[in-house]
């Protein structure tokens, strides 16, 4: 009993830990493996995006932030898709927007053919507008995030082929 007790104790302790760093970095998940033990902490990001004129910007690298704790890849194969042809990253941490204003139509959909340096979406970081850009001629595949949705440095924002 007094083991099961010393348990429960290191188990909050390193939750609050992992909650703390989850403030610090916004980032939505952190899992640490400790032996047999396996602690996960995430949360849940809603973004209440309120009507924002866009103006497009020029678009600027960013240096990727350094992670505080190592992000695990999911624990069950299901869950990670095969994707077939070329995912455009966002080079920055930020908001994507689909479309230049919320009235407007949408920059791209799938299905749309595209040339290289045309506008996909926007990141917005910072409160500056960064187009992303098509790599190349193309046919978007897939768009993998919603507007207004928070993005990190890397993370795959379209799937382009052809």
């Amino acid at each position: 009993m007094a083991d099961d007790k010393k348990h429960a104790e290191i188990d909050a302790a390193l939750v609050r830990q992992l909650a703390e760093i989850l403030n610090e970095t916004d980032l939505t998940e952190v899992e640490v493996e400790r032996g047999e033990l396996r602690i996960r902490v995430a949360r849940e990001i809603t973004v209440n995006a309120a009507p924002v004129q866009y103006a497009a910007a020029p678009a600027q690298a960013a240096a990727p932030a350094a992670a505080a704790a190592p992000v695990s890849m999911p624990s069950d194969p299901a869950t990670i898709v095969a994707r077939a042809g070329e995912e455009v990253k966002s080079p920055m941490v930020g908001t994507a927007y689909l479309q230049a204003s919320p009235e407007a139509p949408p920059f791209v959909q799938p299905g749309d053919k595209v040339k290289k340096g045309q506008t996909l979406l926007i990141v917005e970081a910072m409160k500056t507008m960064n187009p992303i850009q098509a790599p190349r001629d193309g046919v978007v595949v897939e768009i993998l995030v919603g507007d207004a949705q928070p993005v990190e440095f890397g993370e795959p924002l379209v799937l382009l082929e052809g």
